[in-house]
């Protein structure tokens, strides 16, 4: 058994992050771009408030609707007073937790799923592709809303509320491309040597499914960053004091006339954060599909 396994390591564990992907991945230009514009936006919304003058939370009513680059306040002021610029950053770090830690969640249980029903198949394989169906059949958003009206909203439950509603589309993108690994050599020459069935799924079959992982994964973080978005808008999310993209909007519809700034300003980081996901995810996708590869 020893001298059959490295056979098996030739193709198990395929290499998809050599130069060569690396480099059909700098070659897509809006990839790379989406790449940069979502380093620097992560980098500042950890660092910028530790140098802001202004706390998210520091009221000057004298202040009130200030514009942006009125003194210190770079983004303008909000109805209290408040700096918009320190509210967006902190509101960022929530914003893109909450999409980092709901991918994590949807992504483990989509790819379980997906894996032992695109292995197993049968009546097993099934059942789970039509809990998947069943799921998928109700739009995603409205169950997000009714889960979030019983919930006490907080960070934490609404990350898990997004990642219940975002996993189906990866448990059906890993099922497909375990069934279509399922019977190569390798996993046979791996049934032949007594490899059980846990071995084979994760150590020989998910090692070689990781490339649609991680392109589902990069587009699942900007789905649940509009979704947490979508959710606070509607009052039903991350709830003030503490600051959302979302509730940030929501406390500035009713000011559109006379502060549209207010809106403007979370309103372009949402649209960065989640144009530079999709950028990164279609990059990636190119990247790690060998047919693409033209060198």
């Amino acid at each position: 058994m020893s001298s059959a396994t490295p056979a098996l390591d030739v193709y198990e564990h395929p290499r998809w992050w050599k130069d060569r992907t690396l480099r059909r991945f700098m070659r897509n230009r809006l990839a790379v771009l989406g790449l940069v514009s979502i380093t620097l936006l992560v980098l500042t919304c950890v660092f910028a408030p530790y140098v802001l003058p202004y706390d998210e939370l520091f009221i000057d009513l004298r202040a009130r609707f200030a514009p942006p680059f009125t003194g210190y306040h770079i983004f303008g002021t909000d109805p209290l007073g408040r700096d918009i610029a320190a509210r967006l950053f902190n509101a960022g770090r929530v914003s893109l937790m909450v999409g980092f830690f709901a991918m994590l969640m949807s992504t483990a249980l989509g790819t379980l799923i997906g894996i032992v029903a695109g292995y197993r198949g049968g009546i097993v394989g099934t059942v789970l592709m039509r809990i998947v169906d069943a799921f998928l059949s109700f739009p995603s958003i409205f169950l997000l809303l009714a889960l979030a009206a019983f919930i006490k909203p907080s960070p934490f439950m609404i990350t898990v509320i997004i990642a219940l509603t975002s996993w189906m589309e990866v448990a059906r993108i890993v099922n497909a491309e375990i069934r279509s690994l399922r019977e190569r050599d390798f996993v046979l020459a791996a049934r032949s040597l007594g490899y059980r069935s846990r071995t084979i799924m994760f150590k020989e079959l998910l090692p070689n499914a990781i490339g649609p992982i991680i392109v589902a994964a990069t587009l699942t973080v900007a789905r649940a960053i509009l979704l947490e978005a979508y959710v606070s808008f509607l009052g039903y999310g991350i709830q003030p004091p503490l600051p959302s993209w979302g509730n940030m909007l929501n406390g500035a519809q009713q000011y559109l006339d006379k502060a549209p700034w207010l809106a403007i300003v979370p309103g372009v980081a949402i649209t960065l954060a989640v144009a530079s996901f999709n950028f990164i995810g279609d990059g990636l996708r190119d990247a790690l599909d060998v047919r693409s590869d033209t060198l």
